[in-house]
This record gives C-alpha cells, sequence and structure tokens, in this order.
C-alpha cells in the first residue's frame, strides 16, 4: 500500500494583507490539507475558540501555528518572548495542530538569546507539540553582513531537535538549499515553500518563479517518505486582487503536489 504524501498546508502570512478567514476560505476552496496560523495583530490568530469556529466551518484543520517571533509581532501577546512561544504551544495543543514555528531570537534580545537553546529544549519536554526552528538568514546594510540573530541565523548549528527549512531564507542567505536540507536529515519536520532569486530582501515568490530548487527538494521529500508537512508561504500582497490571489496560491498547490507525486514515483 502506497503511503499519501504529505500534507499541503496554506499560511494565513500567504493571504495578506487578509486575515485568517481568507486563509481558511482560500484553503477550501483550493483544497488545501490544511492551515498554519501566523499569529499576528489579526484578533482571529491569537483566538483558540475563533480559529476552532473556523477550522469546523470550513472542513480544514490546523496542522501548525508561527509564533510572533517576528519583528512585525513583537508586541503580540506582551513583549516577553518566553510567554509567546508558551502561548503559542497551548494553542496549538488546544487546536490539534503538531507543530510550532519559531525564529530563532533577535542579538539584541541578549537574556533571551542566552538561555534559548536551554529554555527551548525546556519547553519541548512539556509538550507533545514539536517546537522547530526555522533558518533566517543574515541582514545586509551598506553592503556589510549583519549578525541580526544569536545564536545565529542557521539553527543546523545548534542541537535542536525539530527544524524548519524556509526556501526563500535560503535564497536570501545564499547558502544551498539542498546542502541545507541534507543537513537537517532527520531533525526536519516542516518545509514553507515558497522561491527567491536570491535578493537582500526576503521575497516569498510561489514557487518556479524563482532560483531555489523548490522541484528538486519536493521531490526529494516525495521520496524519501517524509513525515512532515508542507506549507505554502508565499507573498500576494501585490496581487490586483483577490481573484489574482487566489491563482498564485492555486499555482503554488498544484506545484507542490506534482513534484511531491513526482518524487514518490521516482
Amino acid at each position: 500500500m502506497t503511503a499519501a504524501l504529505p500534507p499541503v498546508a496554506l499560511s494565513s502570512a500567504s493571504v495578506y494583507p487578509e486575515g485568517c478567514t481568507a486563509a481558511f476560505e482560500a484553503a477550501a476552496e483550493l483544497g488545501y490539507d490544511g492551515v498554519e496560523v501566523m499569529v499576528w495583530d489579526d484578533p482571529v490568530s491569537q483566538s483558540a475558540s475563533a480559529l476552532e469556529r473556523l477550522s469546523a466551518h470550513y472542513r480544514v484543520p490546523v496542522l501548525s501555528v508561527h509564533a510572533p517571533t517576528l519583528l512585525l509581532t513583537q508586541r503580540v501577546w506582551g513583549t516577553d518572548p518566553w510567554v509567546k512561544i508558551e502561548r503559542s504551544y497551548a494553542l496549538a495543543e488546544q487546536l490539534g495542530a503538531g507543530t510550532v514555528v519559531i525564529h530563532p531570537p533577535f542579538r539584541w534580545q541578549r537574556d533571551y538569546a542566552r538561555t534559548f537553546v536551554q529554555g527551548l529544549a525546556e519547553r519541548q519536554q512539556r509538550t507533545e507539540v514539536a517546537l522547530a526552528v526555522e533558518n533566517m538568514f543574515p541582514w545586509r546594510a551598506r553592503g556589510r553582513l549583519l549578525e541580526a540573530y544569536a545564536p545565529g541565523w542557521d539553527p543546523v548549528q545548534q542541537a535542536y531537535p525539530h527544524l524548519v527549512l524556509d526556501l526563500s531564507h535560503t535564497a536570501t542567505a545564499g547558502v544551498d538549499a539542498l546542502s541545507t536540507l541534507d543537513a537537517m536529515g532527520r531533525r526536519l519536520g516542516h518545509l514553507h515553500l515558497a522561491d527567491g532569486s536570491g535578493s537582500r530582501r526576503d521575497e516569498h515568490l510561489v514557487p518556479g518563479r524563482g532560483t531555489q530548487p523548490c522541484a528538486e527538494v519536493l521531490a526529494l521529500l516525495g521520496h524519501g517518505g517524509f513525515a512532515g508537512t508542507v506549507v505554502v508561504e508565499v507573498n500576494t500582497r501585490r496581487a490586483p486582487d483577490r481573484a489574482a490571489r487566489r491563482q498564485d496560491l492555486e499555482e503554488a498547490l498544484a506545484f507542490a503536489r506534482d513534484h511531491l507525486a513526482r518524487g514518490r514515483a521516482g
């Protein structure tokens, strides 16, 4: 009996500037397997009861939660970064989601950064939800590279048990995505599917529109029996209208399923 392909979820960030409700609607209409909720200033994204209602109404499960660890979410759920993580995995537990996506600390969050590796390990022991750290990238200013993250933007270097591979971030970092995939090994449990051209900006292009080996990564995951989730996390804010946004999201879903299936067949 052939194992099912990995589920493909839609990040609620992919419908920005629309909110969580639009993400569930789009996921249901287009046939996504679930949603990743990006927790930000949209009140729905912070409410377990509201998300449960959306999930039930659209019959689309929440498969993962992205903790509010971005610059633009610095004040969501207060300013204590550990509270943000704890509330994120509590939300995931209530929704039945298996993963919380976490960015490494910013360097200026000194106490948090200093205790991050050990603190995350302690909190992982408190929950069955995978607390997965995402690969980031060095910042660039006036032609110089800046280390914005601590203990570093590359989570492979640390002993985190769960990792997220983001293909837009590998483009911005200027690293080889296939080598990163190989280095993550069995710790990889989550893929943020997006493309990038190698720009200094984190582009999150629809897969196939940049230079990243999105097709090859998906084929490898499909062939290797990847047990995690593929999450489409693309930037559609420049779409002229909702119909164009939906076309982008439909294209990304088809790309993901096609190349996962090709890998499985191979």
